[in-house]
């Protein structure tokens, strides 16, 4: 599961995204509404915990502007504001919860869990005969299940909710290890072979494809003349179901 946390205070942000990590979640940070748009438009995410009393644009101008394009991103908001009408705004506004500063930690992981259970987000991802169940955590191939460990898992699940789309390394690399890991993109070929390997001997096939300079893709198809197109106008699409 992947967390965009959407917070100007930078060093609250790092600590509470570290946090987050050590929970076992993926995380991203934003400092300020409108690059948490960017953020948003770019990537897959579950859940945004996003502050109220930001720069540019804040928690609430945020909100609204998901809300009007038609996102259904789960938001959980933070501030130290904690006053009834402020509360009515921010839920009024858009978003899914609510909590006030200073709290828990083992709190915000609590409305984590429940968010997660109410906004009931499809959790299965499919591509030709891979098929990935983030809730219950399985991978199966052709039907059969095949064992991964944890950061196995992940990979696949990123390269699957991105299915079309080629990512970079270093993409691949925060979304599996989070913002914080600090070592070479060198990790992510590593892992990718050990993904393949697995898949492969399963009958998976060449499921994932190398961009050479860029990184990594599911679903990426070629025409008959060479060019490349969108998995989503390919027979074999990824999908997501509930």
């Amino acid at each position: 599961m992947r967390i965009l946390v959407v917070e100007d205070e930078r060093r609250f942000a790092h600590l509470l995204a570290r946090r987050l990590e050590d929970a076992g979640y993926g995380t991203g940070l934003a400092f300020n509404g409108s690059e948490a748009l960017q953020r948003i438009d770019h990537d897959s995410w579950d859940l945004a915990i996003v502050d109220v009393m930001m720069p540019v644009m804040d928690g609430l101008e945020l909100t609204r502007e998901l809300r009007s394009r038609g996102s259904v991103l789960p938001v959980l908001m933070l501030t130290a504001r904690d006053a009834v009408e402020d509360k009515v705004e921010g839920l009024r506004a858009g978003a899914d919860d609510y909590l006030v500063k200073p709290f828990a930690f083992v709190e915000l992981l609590a409305r984590i869990e429940a968010l997660t259970r109410r906004t009931g987000r499809k959790r299965r991802l499919a591509f030709g005969p891979v098929e990935l169940d983030v809730t219950a955590h399985y991978a199966v191939v052709n039907g059969q299940p095949v064992d991964l460990t944890p950061k196995e898992f992940e990979l696949l699940e990123c390269l699957l909710r991105s299915a079309g789309r080629v990512l970079t390394r270093s993409e691949i690399k925060e979304y599996v290890w989070g913002f914080t890991f600090d070592a070479p993109t060198k990790v992510v070929d590593l892992y990718v072979h050990y993904l393949r390997r697995k898949l492969g001997k399963a009958g998976g096939g060449e499921v994932i494809e190398t961009v050479r300079g860029i990184g990594y893709v599911i679903g990426r198809t070629r025409s008959s003349n060479g060019t490349v197109g969108d998995a989503k106008n390919a027979p074999a699409a990824a999908a997501a179901t509930g």
